[in-house]
């Protein structure tokens, strides 16, 4: 426990989201040129937690000692040795002057929002990733910092997401961008953050060292693979480690093939009652004698 990031053991044991902010670098809390930058890992994978990473330094910091000094980049052009070597510097307090914080989203609560019932409340990925995202910021306000310009990988289109952040920071200068991983240094560094905390919730999540469970994107045959031999008939996969909202799980689900335990749920049955007495009472002459209330249909 004591080697992995305190990010990754602040998520340890909890199937609900949970957030980690670091200590405040000294270099931060005495200036008011502080940089920000904002990325995710894990949004595409039906495995494993979506994680929201944030970093922050004052901007001389990240052009005279980040920059120069250290092969910071978009996580997904480094290697993972590269990428667990420079957090670990971080966390160790190698590099001193940055602060970060994250958000590790589960797949409980991912499938949960998005299977929020009626289906008009429905929370989406966008929602719940721009949700996080200003919690995180206001995280970082809340503790003092004094935010000059935030740098945020877009999710979704960059002009109407940073609109919706100047409007919810309007002391705040905004950049959203994409590719953003690679433009700003500060940006790669939460990249890195985001991406060593979920590969290491991901391994951490196997149930014995030689489980094979692929990538976690529904396109990789080793993670189709898994979630086929690991199929519950009823209760699907366990929860902690798979997106259940996902079509490649919903449709695992539906197909009797794979041995799966048919379920009619409630709201669809009702749904499907009163559509059937609906399209029946159309077609019913107004003159009829005996009229079948809605009441009567599901006696």
């Amino acid at each position: 426990m004591s080697d992995l990031p305190p990010t990754v053991q602040q998520t340890l044991g909890s199937i609900h989201t949970r957030s980690f902010y670091s200590a405040i670098p000294q270099e931060v809390t005495e200036s008011s040129s502080v940089i920000l930058g904002v990325d995710e890992a894990g949004r595409g994978p039906v495995m494993g937690p979506m994680v929201y990473g944030i970093s922050f330094c004052t901007r001389e910091y990240q052009d005279t000692v980040l920059i120069p000094k250290y092969a910071f980049d978009d996580s997904k052009k480094l290697t993972d040795p590269v990428r667990r070597d420079l957090f670990s510097k971080i966390y160790n307090n190698e590099i001193t002057g940055v602060g970060y914080a994250t958000t590790c989203i589960t797949p409980v609560d991912i499938s949960g929002g998005m299977f929020r019932f009626p289906p008009s409340k429905n929370y989406n990925l966008n929602e719940q990733a721009h949700d996080v995202t200003m919690k995180l910021i206001q995280g970082v306000l809340d503790r003092g910092v004094k935010l000059d310009h935030v740098y945020v990988d877009t999710v979704g289109q960059p002009a109407s997401y940073q609109k919706k952040l100047e409007q919810r920071f309007p002391s705040v200068k905004f950049t959203v961008a994409k590719k953003a991983d690679s433009l700003y240094c500060v940006v790669s560094v939460a990249s890195v953050v985001a991406k060593v905390t979920r590969d290491i919730i991901v391994d951490l999540s196997r149930r014995n060292p030689e489980e094979i469970i692929g990538s976690g994107y529904p396109s990789d045959p080793k993670t189709t693979a898994w979630l086929r031999s690991n199929q519950s008939p009823l209760f699907g996969w366990p929860h902690e480690m798979v997106r259940f909202s996902w079509q490649t799980c919903q449709t695992l689900m539906d197909n009797e093939s794979t041995g799966s335990a048919r379920v009619e749920w409630e709201e669809q049955f009702i749904s499907s009652k009163k559509n059937m007495a609906q399209q029946w009472a159309a077609r019913s002459s107004p003159n009829d004698e005996a009229i079948i209330t809605m009441d009567n249909w599901f006696n």
